[in-house]
């Protein structure tokens, strides 16, 4: 994948342009997983880049770094912030501030630095820990994607919100009093972190009578992108997946 430069606007700009000599710190969004749903200003910014950085899962691949490959040059120098897999958040907390002082050394030196974010990295992008250690300090520029609540909708046929609809977005680990407190008194919904969550997201919308407005989508945008009516979803989950309800008509129509 290459995109043509000419096309784009703006430029690319030479590094290191801000008043202070220090580089600057790009938050730049990849979308859900599909490479081409980068936009084309991601693009430009990773193909350029000489200094990317993006984290990594308990040592793991990192999915951000393999949505942008084939953009990266060969001389790219990486910055990897490998987050542990734990409930405590002592141990990611220092993942980031160890990513953070890296990120730091290379804008201090004048170069820019590329932090890669799933998704976008205002919502619930890990490229948020990094931005709350370095924005006060350093230039900071941020890149919106195309959002993973988006890509499932797409890929499911299921419009979300119209007029004056609400659109209410809950992460999967909430306590199952509170998921059906809140789905029982929304309109349209998005269940995101769904993962080892998913026995208990479905006991709630069961039990509120909402399983056949529901629709479960995994690994939307990817070649193993899976799209069901949650009574068809599997038992267990990965956690790439979301669950979309709506309370009006019936989403398959």
């Amino acid at each position: 994948m290459t995109i043509d430069d000419a096309q784009l606007t703006p430029t690319p700009h030479p590094p290191s342009q801000n008043q202070t000599g220090q580089g600057t710190l790009y938050g730049v969004g990849l979308g859900p997983g599909a490479a081409d749903l980068m936009t084309l200003r991601a693009a430009r910014l990773i193909e350029n880049a000489s200094v990317i950085a993006y984290p990594t899962l308990a040592g793991g691949d990192s999915f951000a770094r393999s949505i942008a490959a084939e953009l990266i040059a060969p001389s790219c120098r990486e910055i990897v912030m490998d987050v542990p897999m734990t409930v405590e958040r002592a141990p990611a907390q220092a993942a980031y501030d160890k990513g953070a002082a890296d990120i730091a050394a290379v804008l201090d030196a004048g170069e820019d630095v590329i932090c890669l974010c799933e998704g976008d990295p205002f919502f619930y992008g890990s490229f948020m820990y990094v931005f709350a250690r370095l924005s006060g300090k350093y230039q900071v520029e941020v890149v919106p994607g195309v959002t993973s609540i988006t890509a499932c909708a797409a890929s499911a046929g299921m419009p979300l919100a119209a007029r004056n609809e609400r659109l209410t977005v809950l992460p999967g680990p909430l306590p199952a009093d509170e998921l059906r407190a809140r789905i029982d008194g929304a309109e349209s919904v998005v269940i995101m972190k769904v993962g080892r969550h998913m026995a208990k997201i479905r006991n709630v919308i069961d039990g509120l009578g909402l399983t056949d407005h529901a629709v479960y989508v995994e690994r939307a945008t990817l070649p193993q992108e899976v799209v069901l009516p949650l009574a068809d979803a599997p038992e267990k989950a990965p956690y790439f997946s979301m669950i979309l309800l709506t309370k009006g008509a019936d989403p398959w129509l």
